[in-house]
């Protein structure tokens, strides 16, 4: 059976509309689960419990996708300066 692991994680975003983190080192993980479903009721508890706070953000990581090799890689943000 193949594991379909996810991370979540967030933080406080420098602005609310992009995802750069205000402070990488403090990065909240939340933890890494088995399947999407699981991932997204921690990601959900997680948001609501933030909500007050507009630069706040949670992601769900679908690490999967970086342990499997035959698929194609999706398209991911390029390094920046």
């Amino acid at each position: 059976m193949t594991q379909r692991l996810h991370l979540v994680f967030g933080g406080e975003l420098e602005d609310p509309s992009t995802t750069v983190f205000r402070d990488v080192s403090d990065l909240h993980v939340v933890g890494i689960f088995p399947d999407y479903e699981t991932a997204y009721n921690a990601w959900k508890a997680e948001a609501q419990r933030t909500v007050d706070n507009a630069h706040m953000r949670y992601f769900i990581a679908h690490l999967h996708r970086l342990r499997d090799e035959q698929t194609p890689a999706g398209p991911t943000e390029e390094l920046g300066k």
